[in-house]
């Protein structure tokens, strides 16, 4: 998590009068004042979090990083997860899921295990631009996402940046790091811009379309079920996957400040894994219902993407604009008609 946001001002102002008088008519008086001056400093804001700037940090402009993810269990526990900005978490065949983990205001030594392009990926990579890393696809998978004009630093091209982690099967321990995929996009890439609304500290979104809660389950699938608890000591919900808590392999918990909801549709791409599988690819350009859940209460909301390279806009059952808190958002596309268990 990120350190909340402090903003600080400061105000400098002085005044001061100068009167002398004789006691001869002819002397003068003179009068010298100096206007006072207000001063507000306020920290440059990540774009991705709504954080401000950490010092020594890493700059604001610097392109975002998309990092495709691997999560299934044989992936556990997984590098990175907890320094990114943004995570959506999409189905892939089989009825798992992956993860495409975006990096932008922090750094991970290790990220990983890294994991290969879906059909979905085009439209996220489409709306976030700057960097995509992953590692190989089915090639019109990665023709559409090389298409939106992201700078592919994937191991087909940027293979010095990739390493195997031989204690863990294959292909299962493909990993790299912020730093390396940086280095190997040689400074390309697209600066950073805002894909959520960020509600001003101390402020509070409607409380009348909302409930409290302690936890909330979504069945991504038959396989996958998220469960997210919050946690009001840290102000976000740690995630469990069908019942397990899961962990990076720092030994952190996998967290979220925001975690929002897409109901959407899935549809088959005619492409099967090696499995089997029919290889499915979630509708991400269109509209549609969701829930939104920050600082302990969930309220159901609309999404809607008028295309693909559009910025996704979220709002309330009244149409009032969604606005989430500063700090890392978790995005589930979930299939229409999943289930979602709330306990209060």
């Amino acid at each position: 998590m990120h350190p909340k946001a402090k903003f600080v001002a400061a105000s400098v102002g002085a005044a001061a009068m100068l009167a002398a008088c004789g006691s001869k008519p002819a002397a003068s008086t003179t009068t010298s004042t100096r206007a006072s001056t207000t001063t507000t400093t306020e920290a440059p804001t990540y774009a991705l979090t709504g954080m401000p700037e950490v010092p020594g940090g890493p700059n604001p402009n610097r392109p975002p990083l998309m990092v495709k993810i691997d999560n299934a269990p044989q992936a556990w526990p997984q590098s990175g997860v907890d320094h990114a900005d943004i995570v959506y978490e999409e189905q892939v065949e089989g009825g798992l899921t992956r993860y495409m983990v975006v990096f932008q205001s922090q750094d991970a030594a290790k990220v990983g295990p890294i994991r290969s392009i879906r059909a979905t990926d085009a439209a996220l990579a489409a709306q976030t631009g700057g960097l995509i890393a992953y590692s190989g696809g089915i090639p019109p998978f990665i023709a559409d996402v090389r298409a939106t004009g992201v700078v592919d630093v994937g191991a087909n091209l940027a293979g010095a940046a990739y390493y195997r982690d031989y204690s863990r099967p294959a292909p299962h321990n493909l990993y790299s790091s912020t730093a390396a995929l940086y280095k190997a996009a040689g400074g390309r890439g697209s600066t950073p811009h805002a894909l959520f609304g960020y509600a001003k500290p101390g402020t509070s979104e409607p409380v009348a379309l909302s409930k409290p809660v302690t936890s909330f389950s979504i069945a991504i699938s038959g396989a996958v079920t998220d469960t997210w608890t919050y946690d009001s000591a840290n102000s976000d919900w740690t995630k469990s996957i069908n019942g397990t808590q899961v962990t990076t392999t720092s030994g952190s918990p996998i967290t979220a400040t925001n975690v929002i909801i897409e109901y959407v549709n899935y549809v088959n791409t005619g492409y099967i894994d090696p499995a089997g599988n029919p290889v499915p690819e979630a509708q991400l350009v269109g509209s549609g219902s969701g829930e939104v859940a920050f600082g302990g209460r969930i309220a159901p909301a609309n999404w809607a993407k008028p295309t693909e390279s559009a910025v996704p806009t979220y709002t309330y059952s009244d149409g009032r604009p969604v606005k989430v808190l500063p700090g890392r958002t978790w995005v589930i596309f979930a299939p229409i008609g999943a289930t979602l268990s709330v306990q209060g």
